[in-house]
């Protein structure tokens, strides 16, 4: 019942994932929400943010934004990064998920998805076919409707790490580091 919103990979961060790997495994479009994902909700993109588009490109990935955020949101923060981005997702539907594949121009089997949202990012990510990785949210969201949701997803976290099936189905992703070994 549960595995519906289950991630195939859980790590600390995007900065945590090593895409090399993911390269190799055969993956070659990433799609990104953004608030609390890349940055914490409503910031502009960081150096950081930045480095890591242009890294992601020189290996090889194309890179799409997928993000329930309006346009002028997408656009402020793709002011120093060149990326596809889709903006009023409306995730967890499925139609703009598939609208990315297209738009990528890729088979389903070689874009992972990234986002910090179970219920929305991972869910919606499952139910297109769409191999996904769960970020630790960025900050904090002092919106009560994302606070419910925050409250439920650790429910659904803690049946996930019982159920060691369905973790690491994309394999050894993420760098060595704090998280991964607090994960063993």
């Amino acid at each position: 019942m549960f595995k519906k919103f289950y991630p195939y990979e859980y790590v600390e961060s995007v900065f945590s994932i090593d895409y090399d790997k993911l390269y190799h495994k055969g993956y070659r479009g990433i799609m990104f929400d953004i608030d609390n994902t890349l940055v914490p909700h409503g910031d502009d993109s960081t150096e950081d943010v930045e480095n890591l588009f242009r890294t992601l490109q020189s290996l090889g990935f194309k890179t799409l934004l997928l993000t329930n955020n309006d346009e002028e949101r997408v656009q402020r923060f793709l002011k120093n990064i060149d990326s596809l981005y889709i903006c009023d997702a409306q995730k967890p539907a499925t139609e703009n998920y598939l609208k990315a594949v297209t738009m990528l121009n890729m088979k389903k089997e070689e874009i992972v998805f990234i986002g910090d949202q179970i219920f929305t990012d991972i869910y919606g990510a499952n139910r297109s076919g769409i191999d996904n990785i769960l970020v630790r949210f960025i900050g904090y969201n002092v919106e009560t409707k994302i606070g419910i949701r925050r409250n439920l997803e650790k429910i659904v976290l803690k049946l996930y790490a019982l159920n060691k099936s369905c973790q690491n189905r994309i394999g050894d992703i993420q760098k060595r580091g704090i998280f991964k070994d607090a994960m063993e």
